[in-house]
């Protein structure tokens, strides 16, 4: 059996988003374990829905030894700190040459961008391999949302992605890792690998695979993987906030047959190709949204996704334009969660449970248009905002939010509670109601701070899902971010205009667009 050195580093970038990922963020816990070094790793994962934690198990069942470096993870946000990047990564490029290990896995993003790297994942992958031997194994899981360079399939010697949205397979994923790493360590020689770039931006709120098209073409590439010679097919949709040459889908492939796997990746590529018109979904103001709320009749609560303030791809989980909806519109029974506001958590425990307070909450972040909504707030309930997911998703994630407080806003038009955090974390998880008292599935309306990950936990007791566009950094029309650096050719959205030319330069000028014809 062989030694495999096991550590990880993610973040999803957002580079519109207003605050960066620095130290701190991945040295402190939030739904995923706090930075961690060496001895302990293994046990700071287990039991939770990651891919580290996937391959950990499904290594040790076949009597590898795993050494451990380190791991670590923070909210999607605006760019990686220099500082963080660099730090972090010498840890792991430091211990993987202590350890002189017989292979190395790392469970990554994809879709990593620094203050000085458009690649991070890249480049980490670039000085792992510059400390081994060129047939010393390297194996990467990513998410579903990479934006896969040539760069990662270069330094590494095989790559895997996620198949699911929301990405209740991340521990598969890892065993998945496995299984490829063993493939890997048998051949003794370096896989055939090859990477075809999708021409046009998925929308996130699209990427779906509880849906169509996205499911079927996951299906598809599950029987397209059985091909002899093919090891691994990964169809990345890609990460669309993210103002980089490299932003976009991508299908992978590897194996023993460079052949049989360029076929593959061909076959799927073309495939994606032929349901680009599908990739598409409707969009309500949140006006709209709230109206369709209350006119709903089906049993089961109402959701609306807050998907452009979704603090799972840069938002700041910060912003009120849902809040202020629900109010004007008089909304009934109505929960909103999860609004990111420490001060206002903090404010409320020190009332106390059946105190009123006044408060400034939410848009501290400073995005555009946005100021705090100011109002009288009924403590309802307390929380230390610490305790265990149990969806399907992030089961067994052990989360820390710090101070939680639901609190009813003092309005006689309209019955409006709210969930405020200390620390920032999608709404996707039922577990987030009970630790205040709520059983969601009893609620009229949830208006929840998320894109697409709440579907795992909360489509099964929805009268209806739909998706309104309040105001955020992760926009949901791919066609308003103010690109800059997409690459030539692009299209920013399914059957949308190419990007003919942009800048390279900080400050340069904004991407221009052709029709298409």
């Amino acid at each position: 059996m062989a030694r495999i050195a096991v550590g990880g580093f993610q973040h999803e970038t957002n580079t519109f988003a207003p605050v960066k990922a620095d130290f701190e963020a991945f040295a402190q816990a939030d739904a995923w374990p706090p930075l961690i070094r060496g001895d302990g790793l293994f046990d700071a994962v287990a039991g939770i829905n990651l891919p580290l934690a996937g391959f950990v198990e499904a290594a040790q069942a076949v009597g590898h030894e795993l050494l451990p470096l380190s791991w670590c993870s923070a909210s999607p946000s605006a760019h990686v700190t220099k500082d963080a990047f660099e730090r972090i990564s010498a840890m792991l490029v430091e211990d993987i040459s202590t350890a002189k290990p017989d292979a190395v896995y790392l469970d990554l993003h994809g879709a990593m961008v620094t203050e000085h790297l458009q690649d991070g994942e890249g480049e980490l992958l670039r000085r792992v391999r510059s400390v081994l031997a060129p047939e010393t194994p390297v194996i990467a899981s990513l998410d579903l949302h990479a934006n896969i360079s040539s760069e990662m399939c270069e330094a590494a010697s095989a790559l895997i992605a996620y198949r699911s949205y929301p990405h209740i397979d991340m521990g598969d994923t890892g065993a998945r890792a496995s299984e490829l790493m063993n493939l890997a360590m048998r051949s003794r020689t370096v896989p055939a690998s090859f990477l075809r770039t999708i021409d046009f931006l998925l929308p996130i709120n699209a990427q779906c695979t509880m849906e169509d098209p996205a499911g079927a073409l996951y299906r598809r590439l599950a029987e397209l993987e059985k091909a002899t010679g093919v090891w691994r097919l990964s169809f990345a949709m890609g990460f669309p906030p993210a103002d980089i040459s490299i932003c976009g889908p991508s299908v992978y492939g590897c194996g023993s047959d460079a052949n049989a796997v360029m076929r593959a990746v061909d076959s799927l590529v073309n495939e994606i190709d032929a349901r680009e018109s599908d990739f598409l979904e409707v969009l309500y103001s949140p006006d709209e949204a709230v109206r369709l709320a209350m006119e709903n009749t089906v049993p089961g609560p109402f959701v609306i996704a807050d998907t452009q303030d979704n603090p799972g791809a840069g938002g700041n989980s910060d912003t009120v334009g849902m809040l202020e909806a629900l109010l004007s519109c008089g909304a009934q029974d109505a929960v909103f969660a999860i609004l990111y506001d420490p001060e206002v958590a903090e404010a409320a425990h020190d009332a106390g449970e059946g105190h009123g307070i006044m408060a400034a909450l939410g848009a501290k972040s400073g995005q555009p248009g946005q100021k705090p909504y100011l109002g009288k707030f009924r403590v309802e309930r307390l929380g230390n905002g610490r305790f265990t997911a149990t969806g399907p998703m992030w089961r067994g994630a052990r989360i820390d939010l710090g101070m939680t407080a639901l609190l009813r806003i003092e309005n006689k038009r309209a019955d409006v509670r709210i969930i405020v955090a200390s620390r920032k974390f999608q709404a996707a998880d039922q577990s987030i109601f009970h630790h205040l008292g709520l059983e969601p599935s009893e609620l009229r309306i949830l208006v929840l701070k998320s894109s697409v990950h709440f579907r795992a936990d909360f489509q099964p007791i929805a009268a209806q899902i739909i998706t309104a566009i309040a105001p955020g950094p992760n926009l949901a029309d791919t066609q308003k971010f103010p690109y800059r650096h997409l690459r030539p050719g692009l299209k920013i959205m399914p059957n949308g205009p190419r990007v003919l030319d942009s800048s390279t330069g900080v400050g340069g000028a904004y991407c221009s667009y052709a029709e298409i014809e």
